[in-house]
C-alpha cells in the first residue's frame, strides 16, 4: 500500500471555492480499491474546525510564521469512504471571517503567502518527521497554495525519500509575490533563480513546485498539451516543456454516489424539469431549458453567452443561470432576467439548488475560453443533461460531439464548438435546438451521456500508476524516523 499526503488549500465538504475542492474531497476514497492510502491536510479555517469539533492534536509545531500552530486529526468522508484528515490549526493565519483567499471586502488576504507557505512547511514537516507513525511515500500538491513544500521537503532533507507531485488546476493563479518573500518564508536564497521559484523578479510558487516536484500533472489530457501553447500557458509554458516526460495530463472524475441522478431514463427528468420551471418561475416553451453553474468571469465566455442570448431566446430556448463573480456579469444577467421571460438568474451559490438545475435542465452550457477540466459538464452527463461545450481543455476530452458520424454511430453525448466566438456560439445553440425538436434523437443522446463513465475509476488508477512510478511498488517508508 502506498501512503500519499494530499495537500490542498479546500476541499469537499468542509470548504470550497471551486473545482480543486471537489477533486481533493472525493480523490482520496477513489485511490483507497488501487493501492494507495491517501490522507489529506488542510488549513484549519474557521469553517473547518466548526465542521470537525472533535478533531484532536497529534502534532505540534511552534511559532509558525508569527504565531503557534498545531495539527489535529479528523475525518473525510463518512462510512466507507472515510479518510483521515490532518486540519493546520494556526489561529493566527485562519481564523477569520472570508474566503479562504480573500477576505469580506473580496480582497486577497495580506498574508496569503506565509497562510500557504505555512500549509506547504507543515507538509514538508510530516513527511520528514511522520505523524502518527504515519510516514508517507509521497506528497500529492494542488495549485501554488502548496507548491513550496518541494523547496521545504529539499531543506530538511528529505526530498530523496519522499516523492512529490505537483497537479496544476489552473495555470491562471501562480501564486506570485516580492522577491523579498525569499527571506520573509524562510526559502533558499540560492533557489530564487530561473531554474527555481524566480518568476519575473518575483517568487512563484506554482513554479517552484513545477520545478522542484518528482512529478508534474494536470488535470485532462487536452490542457496538458495546451499549456505547452503560449496562447494557454500564460507565461509558464517554457517551464513545463522543460519537465518533458515528467508532465502529464489526468483527467478529473466525480464522486458518483454524491451525483446520482434519481431517474434512469431520460423520461424519468420530466417530472424534476417541470418542478424547477416551476420554482423559477418561467413558462412552458418547446425550447430546451438550458442551466449555467459557474464562476461569472471571462474566462468562463459569459460575454460570449450574453452576445448568443437573444439566439437562444428567438428559438424557444429557457436559461437559468446559478453563479457570482465579476460585477459586470452579474448585472448583465440580472438585466437579462429583467428583459426576457425565458431567462432566470440567482447571484450566488447553493450546491442543493445547483443540483436542481442539473436534475432538472436540458442542456448545460460552458462556452469557456479555457478551461483545465471542468466538473460541471461531467454532473450534466451523470443526469441526461447534454452539455454544450467550447472545444478545449477537459471539455474536448469529455464530450462526444453530435457530428453526423457520430449520430449515425449512436454515441453523441453533446455538442462543441469552435472558434471560440460569439458566432460559432450561436451555430452550436442552433444545432442544439434543432437536435431537441427530435425527440427520438436528442432521448438516445440523454441516453449516451447518463451512460458514460465520468467518476473516477479510470483515473485514480492512472494516479496509483503514476505514484507507483514515482515511489516503486510496496516501497516502505524509512523506519529510523521518529513521530513529531
Amino acid at each position: 500500500m502506498i501512503k500519499v499526503l494530499s495537500v490542498t488549500s479546500e476541499c469537499v465538504p468542509l470548504i470550497k471555492t471551486g473545482g480543486l475542492a471537489d477533486v481533493a474531497g472525493s480523490l482520496p476514497s477513489a485511490l483507497a480499491s488501487h493501492g494507495v492510502e491517501m490522507r489529506t491536510l488542510l488549513p484549519g479555517y474557521r469553517q473547518v474546525l466548526a465542521a470537525q469539533p472533535e478533531a484532536e492534536t497529534v502534532f505540534e509545531v511552534w511559532d509558525l510564521f508569527g504565531g503557534f500552530a498545531r495539527i489535529r486529526r479528523g475525518t473525510l468522508g463518512e462510512g466507507k469512504h472515510a479518510t483521515p484528515l490532518y486540519i493546520l490549526d494556526a489561529p493566527h493565519l485562519y481564523d477569520r471571517d472570508g474566503k479562504p483567499y480573500n477576505g469580506p471586502d473580496g480582497h486577497d488576504w495580506w498574508d496569503n503567502p506565509q497562510r500557504f507557505a505555512a500549509l506547504s512547511l507543515a507538509a514538508a514537516m510530516i513527511a520528514a518527521h511522520g505523524i502518527e507513525q504515519w510516514f508517507p511515500d509521497a506528497l500529492h500538491l494542488h495549485d501554488w497554495q502548496a507548491g513550496l513544500t518541494p523547496v521545504y521537503l529539499r531543506e530538511l532533507g528529505a526530498a530523496e525519500r519522499v516523492k512529490t507531485l505537483m497537479t496544476i488546476h489552473n495555470i491562471a493563479f501562480q501564486g506570485c509575490y516580492g522577491a523579498d518573500m525569499v527571506y520573509t518564508l524562510g526559502l533558499p536564497p540560492q533557489g530564487f533563480t530561473a531554474s527555481g521559484f524566480e518568476y519575473w523578479g518575483q517568487v512563484s510558487t506554482l513554479k517552484a513546485g513545477i520545478m522542484a516536484a518528482t512529478k508534474v500533472s494536470t488535470v485532462s489530457p487536452t490542457y496538458a498539451r495546451e499549456l505547452m501553447d503560449g496562447s494557454f500557458g500564460m507565461g509558464m509554458e517554457g517551464v513545463l516543456a522543460a519537465r518533458g516526460a515528467d508532465f502529464t495530463g489526468i483527467l478529473n472524475g466525480i464522486d458518483l454516489d454524491l451525483w446520482k441522478p434519481s431517474y434512469k431514463s431520460p423520461k424519468g427528468k420530466e417530472k424534476f424539469k417541470a418542478a424547477l420551471r416551476e420554482e423559477l418561475g418561467l413558462p412552458e416553451s418547446d425550447g430546451p431549458l438550458c442551466v449555467v453553474i459557474s464562476r461569472l468571469t471571462g474566462q468562463k465566455g459569459f460575454d460570449l453567452l450574453l452576445e448568443a442570448l437573444p439566439t437562444l431566446i428567438e428559438r424557444g430556448g429557457q436559461l437559468a443561470l446559478l453563479g457570482s463573480g465579476e460585477g459586470y456579469f452579474e448585472s448583465a444577467f440580472r438585466d437579462a432576467a429583467l428583459k426576457y421571460p425565458g431567462v432566470s438568474v440567482r447571484i450566488g451559490y447553493d450546491e442543493a439548488f445547483a443540483r436542481r438545475l442539473i436534475e432538472g435542465g436540458d442542456a448545460i452550457l460552458v462556452p469557456s475560453r479555457f478551461e483545465p477540466c471542468g466538473l460541471t459538464q461531467l454532473y450534466g452527463l451523470r443526469f441526461g443533461t447534454l452539455p454544450l461545450v467550447s472545444l478545449t481543455g477537459g471539455l474536448a476530452d469529455t464530450v462526444i460531439q453530435a457530428n453526423p458520424a457520430a449520430l449515425s454511430a449512436g454515441v453523441a453525448t453533446g455538442l462543441q464548438f469552435t472558434p471560440i466566438t460569439t458566432e460559432a456560439l450561436e451555430v452550436a445553440i442552433h444545432r442544439m435546438c434543432d437536435l431537441y425538436a427530435k425527440p427520438k434523437v436528442w432521448h438516445q443522446m440523454m441516453k449516451n451521456a447518463m451512460a458514460q463513465p465520468v467518476g473516477w475509476d479510470t483515473s485514480a488508477e492512472a494516479y496509483a500508476d503514476l505514484f507507483r512510478e514515482m515511489v516503486g511498488e510496496g516501497t516502505d517508508p524509512e523506519a529510523d524516523e521518529t513521530d513529531a
